[in-house]
């Protein structure tokens, strides 16, 4: 499989931010922006080592945008309309969790150095927050996460990612369902993936023994027949049938980004299967056999669902195709 193509990040993407939906690869610019989006673009162009001229003003943008969502005491907007008018209020949800990944990400990451010390000040200004989330804050403890590595440190990255596994919790005693929660919703590695990161960042070995038995338990329950067979949009728990629709890129991502946490933290190399995996599922190699990215605009298709692939190709599936084929050139590159 081809590395990731940022030619339709680019074509739905203009002067203000990233548009969230498409029809077919075309933008909706109707339905406007919004933060959860634009911090994950931030997210995928800060994990390069180079940026072309033309991405690097898509991460001044995407950061900008950031900072105008930013409310004086740390919390965020979420949508923006076309007309530039805000359409919620400032809060704590998956959005304000997913800007701090951005904004750690960019502050330990992006190649452009002043990006880097701005994206921090913003890091800063909301990480002294908790929210009632555990998605929100397993997002900005991967923020904090990257924060730290880059600035040992750094006591408000510490403190956020030290308060994770309160949120998650400890895995059940059931051998069927360790997981914490009574049933998988979304982007559910997420979870395990920010214990793991605690675990190894702040040298606590159960926390980060409790991420990686989760992790191996979703992978295990998110595969069948060899491929990933993800939790559908609605959610799922034992007894109930898979596999089930509709499926989301973003769940297939976010076990990506798991499964190389993990294998980067261990050096395990049964962690790759997950990228694989994840890689795979683009490819084609899932339920229905059917691929999930749009080789010629780079596009990723919204959702796998019972009929087949939903062709929109909006900005969440395709920043999760972005970020799995990152994976991809990182960790399998020189391994197939």
């Amino acid at each position: 499989m081809t590395g990731p193509s940022f030619a339709h990040l680019v074509r739905l993407s203009d002067d203000t931010g990233l548009c969230e939906h498409a029809d077919g690869p075309l933008p909706r610019r109707e339905h406007g922006y919004c933060l959860d989006d634009v911090a994950r673009g931030l997210v995928v162009l800060s994990r390069e080592s180079e940026l072309s001229a033309e991405l690097v003003v898509l991460a001044e943008r995407y950061l900008a945008f950031i900072a105008h969502a930013q409310f004086e005491d740390g919390r965020l907007r979420n949508r923006l309309g076309y007309d530039r008018g805000w359409q919620d209020e400032p809060g704590l949800g998956d959005w304000w969790g997913r800007a701090l990944w951005g904004l750690g990400t960019a502050a330990a990451r992006c190649p452009v150095p002043w990006i880097r010390t701005a994206a921090l000040a913003r890091f800063e200004a909301s990480a002294h927050h908790r929210p009632p989330s555990v998605r929100s804050m397993a997002f900005a403890a991967l923020g904090a996460a990257e924060v730290l590595g880059a600035h040992p440190g750094h006591s408000l990255a510490a403190k956020l990612l030290a308060d994770i596994s309160s949120y998650v919790g400890e895995p059940g005693d059931v051998p069927d369902w360790p997981w914490p929660e009574r049933r998988l919703f979304y982007a559910n590695a997420v979870l395990p993936e920010a214990l793991i990161a605690a675990g190894h960042l702040l040298a606590d070995r159960k926390v980060r023994e409790d991420g990686l038995r989760l992790l191996d338990w979703l992978l295990t329950v998110e595969s069948g027949g060899g491929h990933l067979s993800p939790t559908p949009a609605g959610g799922w728990c034992l007894g109930e049938p898979r596999p089930a629709f509709d499926q989301q890129p973003i769940e297939v991502a976010a076990l990506a980004d798991a499964c190389a946490r993990a294998h980067q933290v261990t050096g395990e190399l049964r962690w790759l299967t997950g990228v694989r995996r994840a890689v795979a599922w683009f490819a084609g190699d899932n339920d229905l056999g059917v691929p999930m990215r749009d080789e010629e605009t780079g596009g990723g298709y919204d959702g796998l669902t019972r009929g087949g692939a939903n062709l929109n190709q909006g900005a969440e599936s395709t920043l999760a195709l972005i970020s799995t084929l990152q994976h991809h050139r990182t960790l399998l590159g020189s391994t197939g």
